[in-house]
């Protein structure tokens, strides 16, 4: 028997040759892994092809060989065209392969470009060198234009591939310059997807604002629309706008800064502002590409804005009676935006999102630090309105820490002690293995006590539509019995000085009724944590429990569905006469249905909340639960189209 194993794994490791080694030519591997290259094939990936045409063209004109660049959308939203008036992409062949040329090359080849041998770009923001090529892999047509040396040319490609050699259109032609038009493909996207013309239109305005003097045309040919950004003022132009967006006043007005190194090659700008919200917020780009991964640049204006501010203070001896205050009392509602450029950007992953570059850092902290110190000490009334910004910061955190101090979690003796009286905590000491599911009312809430395991999950019932936080100041959410009941239960703090060592539960689960009462109460709590609790989600902790909305019982089986399409699509697949039960309601649900559909963690359907893009999320919350209705009304009439059938 042992020799016949061994030969029969000797046989198993001989047909493992080199014959079943996959090799991928050419952008193979572009369509076979989209996500290594874009992130994803959600519409986040979508856009990202177009993000990387326009930066290239946007590097066109930080090395001042362009002035003009035209984006615009097709009417149906799946074509996009970007123009510039720069020197055109090379068009004779190409030393390596004089049967190619280099405009072919470089569309067709991973790691082809003019930003790998630092002559032609200073300050990139391509320098992973894949974006082209990447967009044409992607793309089920492409069709590059080159003005230079006199000619137009044009060559075509689909999914990559040219479909005919370069074609000259025009000769005698005056000007320079390259157009890029693009249809992602449906293959690799799916026919759902489609360009969002506020998002770019949004990502464009602020190209123009880290691009002084730089003329963008945006154009829709759905709507007709025609604008054009160009602004002078720079980042404290996009900071005032960053501010009015998120709608906390400023406390004073802004501080800027410019400056380059010689030694380094690295150029800085900076603004930033203090206003009255409960937590930071900070926009960054590397050579013009807006990191929401943040990053060392971010980290360097961090510690850059701290270390000034403590030298204030101690200079002046202004350090406030109580408790002194901490880098995160420091920044508490400061909104920055910073740039820089740098010759050779290290990013994490070819999309781009998060600055490496270790030795920016320290750059950017001497820099910012000596600069924002002397501003404060010429702008003494501004100064001591900011020092008290930071010393009620320091107090209200002090007292937050005070109030949960008690509710730590967990020992045998204390670990109930001052928890919320709604509260059916769970008898396990250990946060990794207990649950908490937020129900809505006490009848969901009598259900799911009932039906859950009493050992790991503990049920906190909340009493109808909590407050809205979004329009809320924080004051007033310290104030709401029921928002304080989930803090108090949660036992970490709250805002910036949140601690989640102190989580006395690692599994949240907003667990609301199926129909539109229950989104809206949902949407409301979501709300209240990316504002007040947003490490909780960026944890991975929250989750958004699935309920069933029916159950069908059919062929002496029972089914539950969760909404109207699974539903008929279970009525279709099963044969007899079945028996539809809508659920209008938690509370109508028997223990046993709500333990065996939506707790039981082996049976149950979850999904994790998640922040793929901070600045969009903040944007969206302002606008859906903020107090000005018309964004509301927009995005409504917008959607509409989309908005196949509503639960009233």
């Amino acid at each position: 028997m042992s020799k016949k194993i061994e030969d029969a794994d000797l046989l198993t490791r001989n047909s493992y040759t080199a014959a079943d080694i996959t090799v991928l030519e050419g952008l193979e591997p572009v369509r076979k892994r989209p996500g290594m290259y874009i992130g994803g094939v959600d519409s986040h990936g979508y856009h990202h092809l177009l993000w990387e045409i326009v930066d290239n063209a946007v590097d066109e004109s930080i090395g001042g060989h362009a002035k003009t660049i035209r984006v615009e959308l097709s009417k149906d939203h799946r074509l996009a065209q970007v123009e510039d008036d720069g020197r055109g992409i090379p068009i004779d062949p190409h030393p390596k392969d004089p049967t190619r040329s280099a405009l072919e090359i470089i569309l067709t080849t991973l790691h082809a470009g003019g930003k790998f041998g630092g002559g032609s770009y200073q300050n990139a923001g391509g320098l992973h060198g894949v974006g082209s090529s990447v967009v044409n892999a992607l793309s089920s047509e492409l069709v590059a234009t080159v003005r230079r040396d006199g000619l137009e040319v044009q060559q075509r490609y689909r999914q990559g591939v040219p479909t005919g050699p370069m074609e000259t259109l025009r000769t005698e032609v005056r000007g320079s310059g390259t157009t890029i038009a693009f249809r992602p493909d449906e293959e690799i996207f799916g026919v759902k997807l489609h360009f969002d013309a506020e998002q770019i239109r949004d990502r464009l305005e602020a190209k123009s604002f880290l691009n002084k003097g730089l003329r963008i045309i945006f154009k829709d040919e759905a709507t007709g629309e025609r604008i054009v950004y160009q602004h002078q003022e720079g980042l404290t132009g996009l900071l005032a706008k960053v501010v009015e967006e998120r709608g906390k006043p400023s406390v004073h007005t802004p501080f800027a800064l410019s400056a380059e190194r010689e030694q380094s090659g690295l150029v800085l700008e900076a603004a930033l502002q203090w206003t009255e919200a409960t937590e930071e917020h900070i926009v960054s780009y590397v050579n013009g590409i807006p990191t929401a991964g943040g990053g060392t640049h971010e980290s360097g204006l961090k510690a850059g804005v701290v270390k000034a501010v403590r030298n204030f203070i101690e200079v002046h001896k202004l350090l406030p009676k109580g408790p002194n205050p901490s880098a995160e009392d420091v920044r508490e509602g400061l909104v920055a935006v910073v740039s820089v450029s740098i010759a050779e950007p290290q990013f994490q992953g070819q999309t781009k999102d998060r600055l490496n570059n270790p030795e920016i850092t320290a750059e950017i902290d001497a820099a910012l630090r000596v600069a924002l110190e002397r501003w404060l000490t010429a702008n003494p009334s501004i100064a001591e309105g900011i020092v008290n910004r930071i010393t009620l910061a320091a107090r209200a955190r002090e007292a937050s820490r005070a109030a949960v101090a008690t509710v730590t979690r967990k020992t045998a003796v204390s670990h109930r002690l001052n928890l919320p009286g709604k509260l059916a905590d769970c008898s396990s000491n250990d946060p990794t293995e207990s649950e908490l599911f937020l129900v809505e009312g006490d009848s969901a809430g009598g259900s799911a006590k009932q039906g859950r395991d009493r050992r790991t999950q503990a049920i906190l019932a909340l009493r109808g539509k909590v407050l809205n936080a979004e329009q809320a100041s924080s004051e007033k959410v310290m104030q709401n019995k029921e928002l304080q009941d989930i803090i108090q239960a949660l036992g970490a703090g709250s805002g910036l000085h949140i601690d989640l060592t102190k989580l006395r539960y690692h599994r949240i689960f907003l667990l609301m009724d199926a129909d539109s009462d229950g989104h809206h109460i949902t949407t409301l709590l979501l709300t209240f944590f990316f504002r007040h609790l947003r490490k909780v989600i960026e944890g991975g902790y929250l989750y958004l429990a699935v309920p069933p909305l029916y159950r069908v019982d059919v062929g002496g089986k029972t089914y539950w569905a969760n909404d109207d399409r699974h539903r008929d699509r279970l009525l279709a697949q099963h044969k007899g006469k079945p028996e539809v039960t809508r659920f209008k309601g938690l509370g109508e649900m028997m223990p046993a249905q709500l333990k065996e559909t939506t707790l039981d963690p082996k049976k149950r359907r979850a999904l994790r909340v998640q922040i793929t893009d901070g600045p969009a999320t903040d944007k969206l919350l302002g606008e859906l639960m903020g107090r000005d209705a018309a964004p509301r009304f927009r995005f409504v009439m917008e959607g509409s189209a989309d908005a196949e059938e509503l639960d009233v």
